[in-house]
């Protein structure tokens, strides 16, 4: 036989090479009515989301929050031209505020605000977050709370940045916010000039210390020349340009001496040569002596010249040249013994020059070491003086932050906010809905919607049948009007497209396991068939347990049924066959139940039983045993035309049913379809309409149809 297609309503999912798409399907249905189905749990959770965002707003200690705003901006150039000790690194405008805004949330802010604000000891800040109780408070405690209630809020597109600081006390608010700010003014100040700022101190501790040192050295030199005499006349500069060499009194004086005495020495030695020459200069050439003697000396020449020897006033003028000359000549020897005098005084006084200079140039060389260490002092001072002032020059740079707006003591507290809480609260009540549902639908392995059969079996679904409450299961068979009449109607006529020829011949009928509507629905086809007029043989072929000639209220007498026609070969199948005039079709039971009901139904006789209907019967159906772990629907889906398979919605897992329907396929059955039962009121979501039910049982105490 080949298959003909259904209408597409009963192919959702279902693929054109006849195999089923198990992939994703957001089956927006399922959702809606499994969520139906849970609206008084959905409710109760949205409405326990919202009381509890009230009891947490009720509960909640308020907050306040202040925020001190900053304008960050990028390095600025030095003010003067002397460059300080570290040079400013250039980077992008973009990584440099990223980096501030990560440095004012880090624990390096936290622990220095800490500090200034000796926040372990404030009292308003341990009353504020309640740390009274707090026997081993630490800093890193406190730094702790900083972190967990600073927050950084950048405002877009510019360089400002909110620092707010939240607590349960406005003015700690305010005081953390804005010591927070100060901060970190004063820490980015102390990065960018902190070196030159270290330098300065380092040297102004040095400078001191050798302004010290200096006075000292000083000192000692004083003291030391004084303690022996040593006078500094004058200070001459050193081949390295160094005040080297000195010129103290005594050296001056041994000098002074040196040349009176060389000048003594030559005053001494001239007048010996006069002396001894008898040319006896006077040591003034302009004495009176000295005139006379020349104007006496002309005038005797004169007469000389015009008089003889023995004239009178020649020889006057003789003796008073002579006794010029012996004037002259005392007062030469006079001069003499007054240089010689005199050389010999400066000699002497020489001599004691030079004993206390020889002695004072032992005393000069500690001098000169004195003196040294004073020179060396003071250039050191000049030097370490001269570089504190450059690099105050070069500290001169202005703070690239600034603090724009001071934290304000709030007013009215930001948290809790009721209509937030209430918000939250709602929605994470739905939320937990949403995934309850969605947990409901991806856990659920029944077949709630009857679309489950396409996707996860890849079969068509060949009938939908409502749940019914009716009292009397065959008065809704037989009424042609009612809703469980009219769904296996539809089943009828499904059945009808499937192959060219309309209904397969011999259709056997099957479940996973009892009670899942499998004999209700071989009667009730059996019936529908029956009302177009055709002839229709109904074979009860559960040989272990079946419940259809109790469903039916039969009395068959000494009837041997199936097993009978299975077992021996003198009966027939006109003599077993049941007439049912009010349903219009007949009915051949099962009989006795044999021990051996697997080997019957395997055997040559139930396959002439079989050709023996079809050629009798226009259509056959076959309720045959559940699958369970049993061979008996196997054997008998080998010998039928075809097999639809009969499932109760939401009750067998679908993986129990797709190996149920894996093993007839594999011994190459053909499995057209299933028929959907019982599908429950709820799933009139999904647009089947049906909303009933019907309570019988398969077995004594199960309450459930076969």
């Amino acid at each position: 036989m080949t298959d003909k297609a259904l209408p597409s309503s009963n192919w959702v999912g279902a693929e054109p090479d006849g195999k089923y798409d198990d992939g994703f399907h957001l089956d927006l249905e399922r959702y809606w009515v499994e969520a139906r189905g849970l609206r008084y749990w959905i409710a109760g959770i949205v409405l326990a989301g919202a009381l509890l965002g009230l009891v947490v707003t009720l509960l909640s200690t308020e907050l306040f929050r202040a925020s001190a705003r900053l304008e960050v901006s990028q390095i600025t150039a030095n003010v003067t031209a002397i460059d300080p000790l570290e040079n400013e690194s250039r980077i992008s405008e973009l990584q440099y505020l990223n980096t501030q805004y990560e440095l004012l949330e880090s624990r390096f802010m936290a622990e220095r605000v800490s500090k200034a604000g000796n926040l372990l000891r404030s009292e308003e800040f341990v009353e504020a977050f309640a740390l009274q109780g707090e026997e081993e408070l630490t800093e890193r405690d406190i730094e702790k709370i900083l972190l967990d209630n600073i927050s950084i809020d950048p405002l877009t597109q510019s360089s400002l940045v909110d620092v707010s600081f939240s607590s349960p006390s406005p003015t700690v608010s305010a005081t953390i916010a804005n010591l927070w700010a100060d901060e970190f003014i004063a820490a980015n100040y102390e990065k960018r000039f902190g070196a030159n700022i270290e330098a300065r101190d380092f040297l102004n501790s040095q400078i001191e210390e050798l302004r010290e040192r200096l006075a000292a050295s000083e000192k000692e030199l004083v003291d030391y020349a004084n303690a022996n005499e040593i006078l500094v006349l004058e200070t001459r500069a050193g081949e390295d340009g160094g005040d080297a060499a000195t010129q103290t009194l005594i050296a001056s004086d041994l000098s002074a001496l040196n040349a009176a005495l060389a000048e003594a020495v030559t005053d001494r030695i001239a007048a010996e040569a006069a002396l001894a020459s008898g040319d006896i200069p006077s040591r003034d050439p302009r004495s009176s002596l000295k005139v006379d003697l020349a104007k006496a000396e002309a005038e005797l020449a004169s007469l000389r010249s015009n008089f003889g020897p023995a004239y009178p006033p020649l020889l006057e003028k003789e003796a008073e040249v002579a006794s010029l000359k012996a004037s002259l000549a005392t007062e030469a020897r006079a001069a003499l013994r007054a240089a010689s005098a005199r050389e010999r005084e400066l000699q002497g006084k020489l001599e004691q020059a030079k004993s206390s200079f020889l002695g004072q140039q032992n005393l000069g060389i500690q001098y000169g070491i004195l003196k040294r260490e004073v020179e060396t002092n003071r250039q050191l001072y000049d030097g370490l003086l001269q570089r504190f002032k450059e690099l105050g020059a070069s500290g001169a740079g202005q703070n690239n932050i600034k603090l724009i707006d001071n934290a304000a003591v709030p007013l009215i507290p930001y948290a809790p906010s009721l209509i937030q809480n209430l918000l939250v609260g709602l929605v994470a009540g739905l939320v937990i809905a949403g995934g309850l549902v969605y947990l409901r639908v991806t856990l659920s392995q029944t077949v709630k919607d009857p679309q489950d059969v396409t996707r996860r079996l890849g079969l068509p679904v060949l009938g939908i049948i409502p749940q019914t409450n009716a009292a009397d299961i065959k008065e809704e068979v037989l009424s042609r009007s009612s809703e469980l009449s009219e769904a296996y109607k539809s089943a009828r006529t499904n059945l009808t497209f499937l192959t060219p020829e309309g209904a397969p011949r011999a259709l056997m009928l099957t479940s996973s396991v009892p009670s899942e509507g499998k004999s209700i629905s071989s009667l009730s086809l059996a019936t529908s068939f029956a009302q177009l007029g055709k002839r229709t043989l109904l074979i009860d072929a559960d040989l272990r347990n079946s419940r259809m000639q109790k469903l039916l209220d039969l009395d068959l007498g000494k009837k041997g049924g199936l097993a009978a026609l299975l077992t021996s070969n003198a009966a027939s199948l006109g003599e077993q066959i049941v007439k049912i005039d009010e349903f219009g079709i007949d009915y051949l039971p099962h009989g006795y139940t044999p021990p051996n009901p697997v080997e019957l139904l395997a055997g040559p006789a139930f396959r002439h039983l079989l050709e023996e209907a079809r050629g009798k019967y226009d259509q056959v159906l076959i309720d045959s045993a559940p699958m369970l772990n049993l061979a008996d629907a196997v054997e008998l889906s080998r010998l039928a035309d075809g097999v639809v398979y009969v499932v109760e919605a939401d009750r067998i897992k679908l993986r129990v049913i797709e190996g149920a329907i894996n093993r007839l396929s594999s011994t190459g059955a053909q499995v057209y379809g299933v028929i959907v039962t019982k599908l429950k009121a709820d799933a009139a979501g999904y647009g089947y309409g049906y909303g009933y039910g019907y309570g019988y049982g398969y077995g004594e105490d199960s309450g459930r149809p076969s």
